[in-house]
């Protein structure tokens, strides 16, 4: 008896663990739609629920008129938020056929790390989970890559 007690206490805690993998995966890719869509939709309200309000971003622009990167852009959580309520704000930002991706790298109990591709490029977000749930913390972007690991 106590075997079969000590293997459903293995089951049951094994599962639980599969489970809160499971949320987590999708709590994160959530999370990373949202952000995209805080652009795309021109909806803050994502950006409130998705992003933490001690967010680093900072990315590099290519200029194709200078033919180079920008120096490091720098964006904190209230200049994301003044971004967002403009930058698609007449809808021609996006369309139906725009990149909408993301690739989940990591998620650990506390911490994620997630990949997403977008019309501006592509951004990998760190995030931290939180009383509230998945917080993006870290953003580390840059304009369409010439050449990636990955193509």
């Amino acid at each position: 008896m106590k075997l079969l007690t000590l293997i459903s206490l293995l089951f049951f805690c094994v599962h639980m663990n599969a489970q809160k993998k499971e949320t987590a995966i999708k709590e994160v890719t959530q999370t990373s739609y949202n952000y995209i869509d805080t652009f795309y939709k021109v909806d803050t309200t994502l950006a409130y629920k998705s992003v933490h309000k001690d967010l680093r971003k900072v990315g590099w622009w290519y200029d194709t008129k200078k033919n180079a990167y920008s120096g490091a852009l720098e964006m904190p959580f209230d200049r994301l938020i003044g971004l967002a309520k403009r930058w698609n704000v007449k809808g021609d930002q996006v369309n139906e056929s725009s990149p909408r991706e993301v690739k989940v790298l990591e998620v650990s109990d506390k911490i994620a790390v997630t990949k997403v591709t977008a019309v501006w490029g592509i951004d990998y977000l760190n995030m931290v989970h939180t009383d509230d749930g998945w917080k993006i913390i870290n953003i580390v972007w840059q304009s369409k890559p010439k050449f990636s690991l990955n193509k």
